[in-house]
């Protein structure tokens, strides 16, 4: 149970022993940032936060009003269970809030949006927003960066402790339940070398911090162990990019608010009008849940990643899966988006979907039908007749969308939307700037 008063955190950090403190958040793409503080200074970083330079944080303000503010998130706190840094010192965790000098929130905090975009669910009637991710990821040979070398050959479901990549997982999977992280299940996945751990719903706040801790548990424990944990959408040709689904459902009070025992695949119109929000505002907000430029090397036919915008029980193809309802469990009646990557920003993708499926309840949005087939095996004409249609299918797709995007300038406010539009145009300069090694492969021989 998380700690209810500053009493109960500093109580408990003193029985564990903990002398270093990160104090953790993160920049506008999502990139984990922190400071670390000693046990000591914990009680003044209670009352009074921490400063830092908040212009030295890529998307956040200009020199000019680069004083910002952090103050830890009692309910985030967490115990690492491993020592991080070989310092043989016990850490704590805590998210933190990000304020200006004035006291005032600052805007371009991505929590902060996902915490207003929960509140306007609150404010019209839904309590709980609960998430509960399929994270995929690679483990390969050698440091961060290195050309990628799988460890194994191995494919879906590939069960045995003897690989190195199934015991480090293991030894992941473990941390994170230590931590109060709790893991439904894990396995390898299809790609060689490729794995997926599996997270329990929770408020999608509380999920977003888990994303994040998910991700930093894993490549800090794989660094122990000599490898290179890789979150990458598509770090490898010509096998399956890492997806994460998310499974999602709206409930109020203890009630889903997706079930229908009357509606012929056991959805509310309240489910069914989220869905249709999906639909309507995905393609805008595509850029949240696929951010950056080699998200869309995963988003290509051919390698169960989804690309078709449709909708079905069975149809893995499918944009949005809705898996089938097993009477007495009417609680586990949800969605599953599936083209949201591991490399995303949590608290943002996470918004960018709640608010997808408030805009849809909002506006009485119907979905399309759901489509039982293999949408890749399906031709260009058939799937025109069934009014088909495609993701982006390329990054500058996507941001083009994005800019235009009134929606998500409601959702996100100026400031995080112009830094983000900043970021990624920057992003597709450099890209654009390189000679890739493509290009030689193809050019090189004849001209």
């Amino acid at each position: 149970m998380p700690p209810r008063s500053q009493d109960q955190a500093i109580s408990l950090i003193d029985q564990e022993g903990v002398k270093s403190i990160r104090l953790l958040f993160v920049d506008p793409m999502g990139r984990l940032k922190g400071q670390v503080i000693t046990r000591g200074e914990l009680e003044a970083v209670f009352e009074r936060g921490q400063g830092f330079d908040g212009s030295s944080v890529e998307g956040f303000v200009p020199i000019e009003e680069s004083d910002k503010i952090l103050k830890p998130i009692l309910s985030s706190l967490r115990i690492l269970p491993y020592d991080p840094d070989e310092a043989k010192t016990r850490t704590a965790i805590f998210f933190s809030t990000i304020y200006n000098p004035d006291g005032s929130r600052f805007e371009g905090d991505s929590r902060f949006v996902l915490e207003q975009t929960l509140e306007r669910a609150k404010g019209v009637g839904f309590d709980h927003f609960y998430c509960g991710p399929e994270i995929e990821f690679f483990y390969f040979r050698g440091d961060n960066g290195n050309t990628p070398v799988p460890l194994d050959r191995e494919g879906y479901f590939s069960f045995t402790m003897t690989h190195q990549g199934d015991a480090a997982r293991q030894e992941a999977v473990t941390a994170l339940e230590t931590m109060g992280i709790h893991v439904e299940g894990h396995h390898h996945e299809v790609a060689p070398s490729q794995h997926e751990i599996d997270l329990r719903y929770t408020d999608a706040l509380e999920m977003a911090d888990c994303i994040l801790l998910y991700r930093m548990v894993v490549k800090d424990l794989a660094a122990k162990r000599g490898l290179w944990a890789c979150f990458m959408p598509k770090p490898i040709f010509g096998v399956n990019g890492s997806g994460m689904h998310v499974h999602q459902s709206l409930f109020r009070g203890d009630e889903n608010a997706f079930f229908d025992k009357n509606n012929k695949h056991h959805l509310s119109n309240c489910a069914r009008h989220y869905l249709g929000g999906i639909f309507k505002y995905l393609p805008e907000c595509q850029l949240l849940l696929c951010q950056w430029i080699n998200s869309y090397r995963r988003l290509i036919p051919g390698y169960e990643a989804p690309v078709y915008l449709t909708w079905g029980r069975r149809n893995r193809s499918a944009l949005v899966r809705v898996p089938q309802y097993q009477p007495g469990h009417e609680k586990a009646t949800r969605l599953e988006l599936r083209c949201p990557d591991p490399g995303c920003n949590p608290y943002l993708a996470l918004a960018a979907m709640l608010n997808m499926g408030l805009r849809g309840i909002k506006e009485r949005l119907a979905p399309p039908e759901p489509i039982e087939e293999n949408v890749y095996h399906m031709t260009a004409g058939e799937m025109k007749k069934l009014g088909i249609t495609s993701l982006h299918g390329s990054f500058p797709e996507a941001l083009t969308a994005f800019k235009k995007s009134n929606n998500v300038r409601s959702l996100l406010n100026s400031h995080l939307t112009e830094r983000l539009i900043e970021s990624k145009e920057n992003e597709l300069m450099r890209f654009n700037e390189r000679v890739h090694p493509w290009e030689l492969d193809e050019y090189a021989p004849y001209l």
